[in-house]
């Protein structure tokens, strides 16, 4: 099996040395366009931030000369991207997956290290009627543990529901979710925008499914009780499994990154809850408040560590949801 991996990042390269562990030739995608080559590859990874998808299929559509008998597997974060590949290369031809295991970008040596002891997995949801059973066997044989999913929206969604938690807020106030969680107030809107991923789901008839290592089912349930109950049962879950380690969107604004993932999730939540008719204004506002610091670092100022701040925005703009729903 020939395994050819666009993005060589943390997820890139973890996938990567989990299948060159069980001797499976793997290739990277070269960054320069300019210098991409012909692979004939069974299975194409594509392990790009969502932002940067549409440049992944472009690196694909020169790289793979028989794009029919290969299959396209997307372990990343939002939703969106297997669409875009589907588009491209077909839908029986794509497997939505998500990785929870916590890995750190690349060390020196280019490989990527698990950035906490406890087992995650990667889960597999083809979108077509194919199964791909060798491709999950190929890579439960590596030994990680291999989930497999009938609803690949059910997958993505429920990845999403992780990946919002604790990560815009962190990133728009620039502190730690070890420390968010103390923020009463912004921890409130935390498990309001949980509800609102859930209502979306809902509302689009997708249900949440627990994923390796994490409850989601049980996460949602929880953010559905009062708010200092919510806050009590989730802040010691969320500061232990997230703890001093910056989240993703933090990682890209203390980057200086001019984009981020922000839109292919809270962003994408808006979306949905604009085109179902369900209120979303945290995670409307998240959105927003992220996409302009990226866009103009001179922002940031006005958030960092001040999360009276943020949770003005929010009741303004549930201020203005409300107006709305009235008129």
């Amino acid at each position: 099996m020939k395994v050819y991996i666009v993005g060589e990042g943390a997820v890139g390269t973890y996938l990567g040395d989990l299948l060159q562990s069980i001797n499976i030739d793997v290739t990277y995608a070269p960054r320069d366009m300019e210098r991409v080559t012909q692979v004939d590859a069974d299975v194409a990874i594509v392990a790009v931030k969502a932002y940067d998808t549409d440049g992944a299929i472009e690196t694909l559509r020169r790289a793979i000369p028989y794009p029919e008998k290969c299959v396209f597997v997307s372990p990343q974060n939002g939703v969106g991207n297997e669409e875009k590949i589907a588009a491209a290369f077909g839908k029986d031809n794509v497997v939505a997956a998500a990785l929870t295991t916590p890995v750190d970008r690349p060390l020196d040596d280019g490989h990527a290290k698990v950035a906490t002891a406890k087992e995650g997995g990667l889960a597999f949801s083809p979108m077509g009627a194919n199964a791909y059973n060798w491709l999950t066997a190929a890579f439960a044989s590596s030994g990680i543990k291999v989930q497999v999913v009938d609803d690949w929206r059910a997958l993505k969604w429920s990845k999403l529901a992780l990946n919002v938690v604790a990560n815009a807020s962190c990133a728009i106030l620039n502190v730690l979710p070890n420390r968010l969680v103390h923020f009463e107030e912004v921890f409130t809107l935390e498990i309001r925008a949980i509800r609102e991923v859930r209502a979306v789901m809902q509302a689009m008839n997708i249900t949440p499914i627990d994923l390796p290592r994490y409850p989601v089912r049980a996460l949602q349930g929880i953010a559905t009780l009062p708010s200092p109950i919510a806050r009590r049962l989730l802040a010691g879950r969320v500061a232990g499994a997230r703890g001093t380690k910056p989240p993703s969107l933090l990682l890209d604004l203390r980057a200086g990154k001019a984009q981020t993932e922000v839109d292919y999730l809270n962003g994408a939540v808006a979306c949905a809850g604009r085109d179902n008719g369900v209120p979303v204004p945290v995670n409307s506002v998240y959105a927003r408040v992220l996409e302009d610091i990226a866009h103009m670092p001179q922002l940031w100022a006005k958030y960092r560590e001040r999360p009276d701040t943020l949770a003005s925005e929010v009741e303004a703009e549930m201020r203005r949801v409300k107006a709305l729903a009235r008129a």
